[in-house]
C-alpha cells in the first residue's frame, strides 16, 4: 500500500508538472509579476498533489474492484436465472436499474455540476433553478448509462447509439431556447468529471468482464460517452418542458383577465 501511494504520488507531480510550468512561465515571463500569497498558492500545490494521489490509490483499491464486484454478482446466473452461456438481455433488469441508480447518485454529487447550477442559478436571476438543473442532469446521465449498459449486455454497435443521440440532440437545439444551448451542452461536459467517471467506468468494464463473449477493450467502454451524451438532451428537453410551461401559464393568466375584464363590462 505504502508503495503504491509512494509510486502514485511520483506519477501525479509529472502528470501536474506541465501545468504548473505553464502557469508559472506566463506568471514571470508574459505578466512578469509575483503572484499573490505565493506561499498559499504553495501549500495548496502541495495539497492538490496530495489528494490526488489518495484519488487515484482510492480508485485502485476500492472503486474499481467495487464496479467489478458488482457486475460480476449481478450478472452471475445464481442472480439472474438464466442458463449459462446463454445472453438474454431480459434477464438483466437488475443491472439496468443499478446503471441507472448509480448513475443519478454519482451525478448528483458531483462537484463540478453543483458549481456549474449555483452560477447558472445567480447569473439568470433565478430564472434557472440550480436543483432543478442537476436533477435534469442526473436523470440524462442515469437514463445513459442505462441504456448503455443494455448495450454491454445486448452487444450492439455504440456508434448507432451516439449518433442516434446527437442527432436527437441536433433537432432539440433547432427547436429550444437560445439561452439554455450553452448551458446544456456544458452539462455533458460536467457529468465526465471526479465522482461519474471512475464508478461509471468500473461498471462498464466490470459489465463487460462478466458477460460471456464481450470484451473489455470493445464493449467496456463508451459509458462515458453515454453519460455525455444524454445529459444534453435531458437539459433541452427539460428547458423546452418549463418554456412550454410558463407560455401556458402566462396564456392562462391573460385569458383570466379578459375573462374577468368581460365580465366587469357586462356588470357595468
Amino acid at each position: 500500500m505504502i508503495w503504491d501511494i509512494i509510486s502514485t504520488g511520483m506519477s501525479t507531480v509529472l502528470d501536474v508538472l506541465p501545468i504548473v510550468v505553464i502557469l508559472v512561465g506566463f506568471q514571470f515571463v508574459v505578466i512578469r509579476r509575483m503572484p499573490p500569497n505565493p506561499q498559499r498558492m504553495a501549500v495548496g500545490f502541495l495539497y492538490v498533489l496530495f489528494g490526488l494521489t489518495l484519488f487515484l490509490v482510492g480508485l485502485e483499491q476500492a472503486l474499481f474492484p467495487l464496479g467489478r464486484t458488482m457486475a460480476s454478482q449481478l450478472t452471475a446466473p445464481e442472480f439472474t436465472g438464466s442458463v449459462e452461456g446463454i445472453i438474454n438481455w431480459r434477464d438483466y433488469m437488475w443491472v439496468y436499474v443499478f446503471a441507472f441508480a448509480i448513475g443519478f447518485a454519482t451525478t448528483v454529487a458531483e462537484p463540478s455540476l453543483i458549481a456549474v447550477a449555483i452560477k447558472a442559478e445567480e447569473i439568470s436571476g433565478g430564472a434557472l433553478n440550480a436543483t432543478g438543473l442537476r436533477l435534469a442532469v442526473a436523470f440524462g446521465v442515469a437514463v445513459g448509462v442505462s441504456l448503455g449498459a443494455y448495450r454491454i449486455v445486448s452487444g450492439t454497435p455504440l456508434p448507432y447509439y451516439i449518433m442516434a443521440g446527437y442527432v436527437v440532440v441536433i433537432f432539440q437545439t433547432m427547436r429550444a431556447s437560445k439561452t439554455i444551448i450553452p448551458l446544456a451542452y456544458d452539462s455533458g461536459g460536467v457529468t465526465t468529471s471526479t465522482v461519474t467517471v471512475p464508478v461509471v467506468a468500473a461498471l462498464g468494464l466490470g459489465l463487460a468482464s462478466a458477460i460471456p463473449g464481450r470484451s473489455p477493450l470493445i464493449d467496456g467502454f463508451g459509458l462515458i460517452a453515454f453519460a455525455s451524451v444524454f445529459p444534453i438532451m435531458s437539459v433541452l428537453g427539460y428547458a423546452m418542458l418549463a418554456d412550454n410551461y410558463q407560455k401556458r401559464k402566462k396564456q392562462a393568466s391573460t385569458d383570466a383577465a379578459k375573462k374577468q375584464d368581460v365580465e366587469e363590462r357586462k356588470s357595468s
